[in-house]
């Protein structure tokens, strides 16, 4: 019952605290305002996208944001008086082009010498997708300024939303959830994980009779069935080059990390262990794979070089670390904080190292699972809980600062970005 019980956990949506904006100011960041100049374009759009403006500029962490909404006609001359105690202006324009594309077009401006530094056209075919345009601007403004990357503004996030009982939809977003797409629905969709950095395919798994690995391509709307399994079968991470997957796999009742070969379709058992194996991430260079075992009586972090039968722990903090990622030599997990057989428990995220004792609490109370880094491991995507409601967590680790999104229809069970 107790190893049951673990992998039912393994599935759950558990409830925490407050879905709150959380948010540390960095002394010094120069200040920038913005100019709409957009005439053409509904009210209520235009807004919406000034307001993704703003918040992609707070989320990027390298700017004092004025999010006054300042009203322009986008070939005036640069008012060096209106703002002289900014250091850039960025102006904007939405409209569509001839195609009846939505379209914007900008000027960046360093107002402390009246130089424009960045002028540039976006378009987008989907009128949906309009929320990648204001990422796509942040994300150049701040490469022209020389700033640490932000490309995780422009990501595509996957998550499994659940909205009914045994049933759950995989979706695809941005990472405000201002952008939501269905791409699966009908039945048990559990899961998602991205195939390839592109992010035009992706794995999930099906619940359906046996649990079954699908591969699909988003833009040829293609699905591939890659193998089933009984008991369970999750694909927790994909190999640099894509051409190795983790699974959970528990064919016997029995869950355990394989690494499936995605070019000969072999697959290899990583750890036999009479327990619970589940969540493998591969490290140092895909030589070795973490996860999380139920060795010591309840779940926590190991480590294990493949092909070798030496197992390392790896987490020394709580009792119930249920959820983890990896970076290089870091890693991400969930930690309970709390004991409470008859109501919610907190669940906070930590940074660790693989090299060091250097360890990092990144939440504060409530109950915070699942945590991601995107590709450059500067940042961390996670799931915030709230009573019956969930939300997307942002975690800029450079910068102390933290933001969470909500959802407002359904639930997220898991996500990948």
């Amino acid at each position: 019952m107790k190893r049951i019980a673990f992998v039912f956990l393994f599935f759950q949506l558990l409830m925490a605290s407050d879905l709150t904006l959380e948010i540390v100011k960095e002394v010094g960041n120069p200040k920038i305002a913005i100019e709409d100049c957009t005439t053409t374009v509904a009210t209520k759009t235009d807004l919406k996208f000034f307001k993704l403006l703003v918040g992609d500029l707070e989320v990027s962490a390298h700017f004092n944001v004025d999010n006054r909404r300042n009203l322009a006609n986008f070939d005036d001359t640069l008012n060096l008086l209106k703002y002289k105690d900014k250091s850039y202006l960025l102006r904007y324009e939405l409209y569509y082009n001839d195609k009846g594309a939505l379209s914007a077009r900008i000027k960046f401006f360093n107002v402390k010498n009246g130089t424009t530094i960045l002028q540039k056209i976006y378009s987008i075919s989907s009128f949906e997708r309009y929320p990648f345009l204001a990422h796509s601007i942040i994300y150049d403004v701040n490469k022209a300024l020389g700033f640490d990357d932000v490309g995780f503004l422009k990501s595509f996030v996957v998550f499994a939303q659940s909205i009914a009982p045994r049933k759950s939809n995989i979706v695809v977003s941005d990472y405000t959830l201002s952008y939501k797409k269905t791409i699966i629905e009908g039945g048990l969709n559990i899961f998602p994980k991205w195939a390839n950095k592109e992010h035009t395919k992706l794995y999930y798994t099906a619940m359906q009779g046996v649990p079954t690995l699908y591969l699909v391509d988003i833009y040829k709307g293609t699905r591939k069935k890659i193998l089933s399994s009984e008991g369970m079968l999750v694909c927790s991470d994909v190999s640099e080059d894509g051409s190795k997957l983790l699974l959970t796999m528990a064919p016997n009742y029995q869950p355990d990390i394989y690494e499936y070969d995605t070019i000969t379709h072999r697959l290899r058992r990583i750890t036999s262990y009479p327990g619970i194996d589940v969540n493998g991430n591969f490290v140092q260079q895909s030589e070795s794979v973490i996860f999380i075992s139920d060795r010591l009586g309840y779940p926590t972090i190991f480590m294990k070089r493949i092909g070798s039968h030496a197992v390392q722990r790896v987490v020394y903090h709580g009792k119930n670390n249920s959820s983890c990622n990896a970076h290089n030599n870091y890693i991400v997990y969930t930690s309970r904080e709390s004991d409470n057989a008859f109501g919610s428990n907190t669940f906070n995220i930590y940074l660790a190292s693989l090299d060091s004792d250097y360890i990092r609490r990144l939440t504060a109370n409530g109950v915070n699972l699942f945590p991601r880094f995107d590709e450059a491991g500067e940042t961390v995507l996670y799931i915030k809980h709230y009573m019956r409601q969930t939300g997307l967590g942002i975690i800029r680790l450079k910068f102390n600062k933290a933001y969470i999104f909500p959802l407002f229809v359904g639930k997220i069970q898991s996500i990948d970005w």
